[in-house]
């Protein structure tokens, strides 16, 4: 099988739809048989799992991962790629943002590299509506820090469509100990230390509306994980236990909303 594509999913009865439609459409004209849609539901209390029950009935490339429990983005991506039989496993946002075309556009660019990400920063990147200034600069802050303290050299981390080599993936996500805001960081880190080349491409992207997020408390918790994160990858990682007890409740891992 070529592809797999892993859809978090927490509470999105209201906008899975569309996008599993979409996805569905345009990647089995293109593929036919040789992709898989694989949702990775967690924690829902809405009719996430019914919308997508309803789906597979005439998709059999559509399955169906469920988790009772709110395991958040980073958890639901390990649940379902778990799953993946694909030579390229990626995941991409339940909300539809990333269009599937421009998903498609990972497959046909990742060349030799282990890891290829959507960037919505670099020149040629097409995003409509313009996101709320308050967002835009909460992301500009968060990749400069990621930027400064992971000498990581990517113009956004953070944007939901990402794809793997088979090899690259099981060699990297299995081992990924951080799954809320921290994962992607944690993802592209581990690639770039295990020898994998990362490329980045600029992407199509929409703003959905049905977010979640509270930017305020979101990003005090971003800023918490990823300094977390680089305690663990520095030889004061004998921090990271005292820090977790003293700060653990205020980064504790929630649902994973947009």
């Amino acid at each position: 099988m070529k592809l797999s594509i892993v859809v978090p999913a927490y509470n999105e009865e209201d906008r899975i739809g569309r996008m599993l439609v979409a996805y569905l459409g345009y990647f089995t004209e293109r593929y036919g048989e040789d992709f898989e849609l694989i949702v990775s539901v967690n924690g829902t209390v809405d009719r996430t799992e019914e919308v997508v029950r309803a789906l597979q009935a005439a998709h059999p490339q559509l399955r169906m991962t469920v988790d009772p429990n709110p395991i958040g983005k980073g958890g639901a991506i390990m649940a379902g790629g778990a799953q993946a039989r694909g030579d390229l496993i990626g995941f991409v946002d339940a909300d539809g943002a990333t269009p599937p075309e421009a998903f498609d556009d990972l497959v046909t660019h990742i060349g030799g590299a282990g890891l290829i990400i959507a960037s919505r920063r670099l020149p040629g990147a097409v995003i409509s509506p313009r996101q709320p200034w308050r967002r835009r600069f909460v992301s500009r802050v968060f990749n400069s820090l990621v930027r400064r303290l992971f000498k990581l050299k990517i113009t956004d981390t953070q944007c939901g469509a990402k794809l793997m080599t088979a090899e690259a993936w099981r060699a990297i996500v299995p081992a990924i100990g951080l799954t809320k805001w921290a994962f992607d960081v944690d993802m592209l880190f581990k690639t770039r230390r295990a020898g994998y080349r990362i490329a980045e491409i600029p992407t199509t992207w929409h703003d959905i509306s049905g977010s979640k997020i509270r930017i305020g408390r979101v990003s005090f918790q971003m800023l918490l994980a990823i300094v977390r994160l680089r305690l663990l990858y520095s030889p004061l990682k004998w921090v990271v236990a005292l820090y977790d007890r003293l700060l653990g409740r205020v980064i504790v891992l929630e649902p994973v909303t947009k």
